[in-house]
């Protein structure tokens, strides 16, 4: 019975003895039986195929993935011994492991595969902004970038993890591109005040405002700055500042300064006039005054009103008319403040030779004469037989006589007199004075030189 026992064979060594008998029925040889021929007929072979192709190794499951198997005869089942099988990765995996498997008679494969998720490499956070992945940095996330207030995007917006482990598209950075804001004030109009050209005109300077980091230049003025007294016309002042990107921002206003104007003024014929400010702007006061020869008859001033109308009544200039019928020296002077000067001429006979040599002097001077507002007054002889002459105009004996006496004139001497507009004795001559020495002495005089400045603006002198 115990022989019997040992001759029997396990069922857990068939598998492998009909694997030996199956190989030797191949190779026609039997391991321990070199040398000897073995013939396999087909009632032997075809059980042996059928055992052999039972699966020896554990199906293969790659998850995210697959096996593409070859058994060594084309057996049925993939996972015979001796099968080989490659593996793949579906799109957005990654083999970790062999690519090929092979069934060992341990019945293990030869290896250990694992299909891997694809991963990118971790997105740069931008600066000033962030982003937002919906699988983190895996195969196909979309990651959308954005930024934070004040600043643009630079790149692609949305990227993708593509089968290559890249992202699409251009990195993305947040740029400060706006420009700061600034707003200046409205436009600020202003009229001058009274007798003035100009107006003063205030505002507040404006401040920048950065809608990125905050951080800004000083404000940059150009034109003229508040409390400025600005001209007639429309001034443009501008502001500009600048952010740390170098970002501009500019605002632009207008300053008009408007000044009421009269009528332009024209000086009367024979005459000049005077204005203050611009000549005809609000408040300017005009001045008017007559050449030698002839006196102011009207408003001597005129101011310009806020209504834009002239004070007074117009100017004119009508020869003089002297009288001689006044009963005093000084009431005859007083016709000749501030409007004439006086050259007196006095000597006791017509015939003095001084007389006729003085006279003999001013007639071809009297265009110097009249530019100078000079009126000649002469006296001759001694009284009772004394006679006054102002041009063509005889002086009664009497009205000459106290003339002589208010100024203290010798009466039997060769003597002149210069008196300026304001009736003051300026000079005197013993004997007689050229033309050149009276017009010197003349024009030192205070209102000469505001005359000499009139006259040479309307273009009058003398060839």
């Amino acid at each position: 019975m115990d022989k019997k026992k040992n001759n029997q064979i396990s069922p857990f060594h068939l598998p492998s003895i009909l694997t030996m008998v199956f190989n030797a029925c191949n190779k026609k040889e039997l391991p321990g039986f070199e040398g000897l021929t073995f013939c396999c007929v087909s009632t032997v072979t075809s059980p042996l195929l059928r055992i052999g192709e039972t699966p020896w190794c554990s199906p293969i499951k790659v998850k995210h993935g697959y096996a593409n198997c070859r058994t060594p005869q084309g057996e049925y089942y993939k996972n015979v011994l001796g099968t080989r099988c490659d593996i793949r990765c579906q799109k957005g995996y990654e083999l970790h492991g062999p690519q090929q498997l092979i069934c060992q008679s341990s019945k293990r494969w030869s290896g250990k595969v694992l299909c891997k998720q694809k991963r990118c490499p971790t997105l740069s956070m931008p600066t000033n902004g962030g982003f937002k992945c919906l699988d983190g940095a895996y195969f196909g996330s979309r990651c959308e970038y954005y930024c934070s207030p004040g600043y643009q995007l630079k790149g692609d917006r949305i990227v993708t993890c593509m089968d290559n482990k890249v992202w699409s598209g251009r990195p993305a950075s947040c740029v400060d591109t706006e420009p700061p804001r600034i707003q200046c004030p409205s436009v600020k109009e202003k009229t001058a005040e009274p007798n003035k050209l100009t107006a003063r005109v205030f505002w507040d300077t404006p401040e920048g405002r950065d809608t990125a980091d905050g951080i800004l230049t000083d404000v940059i003025l150009k034109g003229l700055p508040p409390g400025s007294h600005f001209p007639e016309g429309d001034h443009k002042i501008q502001y500009t500042v600048y952010d740390r990107a170098e970002n501009k921002g500019t605002c632009k206003f207008l300053v008009k300064v408007r000044v009421r104007r009269c009528v332009k003024l024209n000086a009367p014929d024979n005459g000049y006039i005077k204005c203050s400010g611009d000549g005809n702007n609000y408040g300017a006061t005009c001045e008017f005054s007559c050449i030698g020869g002839y006196e102011l008859q009207g408003s001597p001033a005129r101011v310009c009103q806020y209504n834009l109308g002239w004070s007074g009544v117009e100017p004119t200039c009508a020869p003089m008319n002297i009288n001689v019928n006044v009963r005093t020296a000084a009431a005859l002077l007083d016709q000749f403040y501030e409007k004439r000067r006086l050259l007196i001429i006095s000597t006791p006979t017509a015939a003095n030779f001084f007389y006729r040599m003085q006279l003999g002097m001013l007639q071809p001077a009297q265009c110097g004469l009249d530019l100078r507002h000079v009126t000649v007054v002469e006296l001759v002889g001694v009284f009772p037989a004394q006679i006054g002459r102002i041009g063509v105009k005889l002086l009664p004996p009497s009205l000459a006589l106290q003339l002589r006496l208010l100024l203290r004139i010798p009466h039997y001497n060769f003597n002149i007199v210069v008196m300026d507009k304001h009736g003051m004795d300026k000079e005197r001559y013993p004997f007689p004075a050229t033309p050149a020495e009276l017009f010197a002495l003349i024009d030192n005089f205070p209102l000469r030189k505001e005359e000499m400045k009139l006259q040479a603006e309307i273009g009058q002198s003398c060839p």
